[in-house]
This record gives C-alpha cells, sequence and structure tokens, in this order.
C-alpha cells in the first residue's frame, strides 16, 4: 500500500503539468485519498472546462486527470488543440470517457467505442452528466480486424484487453465489429486507438477509413502490450507510415510537433504536419484544476 501510495506520489510531482504547483497537485491526491473512503458511491470531479468525471477509488486514469490535469499530457491536449466543431472523433477503447469529454468540449462530435459492460456503463454515466448526449454516439463492442465475438477482461480498469491465447482469468464475451463498418461514410477526423495491444487488428479493420484523405490524424497506444499477441510498435508504425502517416510526437506547452515517433505510451500519427501545426497554434487554451494550456 505505501508503495503504490509513493509511486503515486512520484507520478504527481514528476508530472510536468504540476511543475509549477506540486502542493496543490499534493492536496488533491490527499483530498482525493479522504473523500473517496468515504463516499457513498462515484464523486463528480473536475475536468477541463466546465466538464466532470465521475470517479471512484481504482481509477488510475480518471483520478490522474484530477490530479494532474490531463493524465497523459501531450496527447490528451494534442486532441483537444487540434480538433474544431463539426470534426468526427473516433474514441476506440473510450474507457470512462477521458477522451471523449475532452473532444466533445472542443466542440467535435464523437463515436465512442468501449466493449466492457461495466466500464461501457461509466462512460454512459460521464456522457449524460455533461449532457453530451446529442453529440456522443456510444457504441458497447469491441474492434476488431473481422465481425464476430471476442472475450475481453473485465477488472482491470485502463488495462482490460482482449484476452490472448492461453491468458486466464475473469473476462467477458463481447460483440466485436470492424471501423470500416462503424464509420461507414462519415469518416473521423481522428481516431484515438488504445486497445492494450490489440492495435494492429483494430487497424487491419480499417483500411477504407486510414486510406480516406478526411482522416487526419491516429493517435495510437505504442507501449509494447502488442507483445502478447505477437505484434510490435513496428507492426503498428508500418501500417499507418503506407496509410500517408507521419509518426510524431506533441509537445503541450509549447504547442510543437516533432516528427519522431514518441518516447511515451502513445504516438500521434498526422497525414499533414504543417497543417497540423496550424491548427494547434491557433487553438483555444484549455482550463484545467493547474492551470491554462
Amino acid at each position: 500500500m505505501f508503495r503504490s501510495f509513493f509511486s503515486l506520489l512520484k507520478f504527481v510531482f514528476a508530472h510536468p503539468l504540476n511543475a509549477h504547483g506540486r502542493f496543490s497537485a499534493l492536496v488533491r491526491v490527499l483530498r482525493w485519498q479522504v473523500v473517496s473512503r468515504i463516499a457513498p458511491g462515484p464523486v463528480a470531479l473536475p475536468f477541463v472546462d466546465d466538464t466532470f468525471l465521475w470517479c471512484k477509488r481504482g481509477m488510475t486514469g480518471a483520478t490522474g486527470n484530477y490530479y494532474c490535469g490531463l493524465h497523459e499530457p501531450d496527447e490528451m491536449a494534442f486532441v483537444a488543440h487540434f480538433l474544431r466543431p463539426d470534426d468526427l472523433f473516433l474514441d476506440i477503447g473510450a474507457n470512462v470517457g477521458s477522451y471523449t469529454l475532452l473532444a466533445s468540449s472542443s466542440g467535435a462530435k464523437v463515436v465512442a467505442v468501449e466493449p466492457v459492460p461495466s466500464t461501457f456503463n461509466h462512460l454512459q454515466m460521464n456522457v449524460l452528466l455533461n449532457r453530451f448526449q446529442s453529440t456522443v454516439r456510444l457504441m458497447n463492442i469491441g474492434l476488431a480486424d473481422s465481425v464476430g465475438e471476442l472475450r475481453f477482461t473485465n477488472s482491470l480498469d485502463t488495462m482490460n484487453h482482449v484476452l490472448a491465447d492461453g491468458e486466464l482469468g475473469p473476462y467477458v464475451s463481447v460483440a466485436v465489429d470492424t471501423v470500416d463498418n462503424v464509420v461507414g461514410a462519415s469518416v473521423p477526423t481522428v481516431i484515438k486507438i488504445d486497445v492494450e495491444g490489440y492495435e494492429t487488428a483494430v487497424l487491419a479493420g480499417a483500411t477504407a477509413t486510414l486510406c480516406n484523405r478526411n482522416l487526419q490524424v491516429v493517435i495510437c497506444e505504442t507501449n509494447g502490450s502488442g507483445s502478447r499477441f505477437g505484434k510490435s510498435n513496428e507492426d503498428i508504425n508500418d501500417i499507418l507510415l503506407r496509410c500517408g502517416f507521419l509518426a510524431c510526437s506533441y509537445d503541450a506547452a509549447s504547442r510543437a510537433i516533432s516528427p519522431e515517433i514518441s518516447s511515451g505510451l502513445n504516438t500521434i500519427f498526422i497525414r499533414n504536419v504543417a497543417g497540423a501545426s496550424l491548427r494547434t497554434k491557433e487553438s483555444r487554451q484549455l482550463r484545467l484544476v493547474n492551470g491554462l494550456l
């Protein structure tokens, strides 16, 4: 317990968005540790601008936003800085909805896909809490390279994933479809894929979508978790390179885009770097719990 709490404090103190407010971040951590133990149910914590996230103990991604403003600062800031009203954002592996709310607060339309039923229910609660139901399409399915059914873990919070061959543990069977079937003619401007290693299969079911020039950005988890399915980060990069995307990283503070594979957990693949740079530079400021960005 003490080791995990020390790791949490280390993460919060080292987080770039807390660089000028570490004491306030510590107060938020301590406040949540107390409130989460006495609250009878989920608590609505402030998020971006006027949005809120329902949170409860054990939700590392959602509470990370409360501690640090944006749990994944560069990728999340890029989404909010890049998107414009009436853009379409496809959130694959939406979890409880951090990226969905972020995109919605920018005025974008959203298709949020979350396979695990209990997590999907929480995602639905967050959309309703923030009154985004008219602009967010919620789908309780998984995405893969073909239509069918897959087994997903259902007790690992943000780490839930497709059950690999030989893997044991609690699971739930979920219907799966392909990206191409889900989006049809409504091609997204930005796609975010966070499916804990199953990214290459999702991309394989998105052939037509990836080739469509209206798709400008794909943000993909590249943390090496594809190894459980015999895939690598290079497989992801090769697929998107062939479709005309360049692997980039983003600095939230300076709003600078660099053409390089990110050293973090996600990579931003951009079709038109110059156009993306112009968009992000001219975008609005985000109001976070720890300041403006």
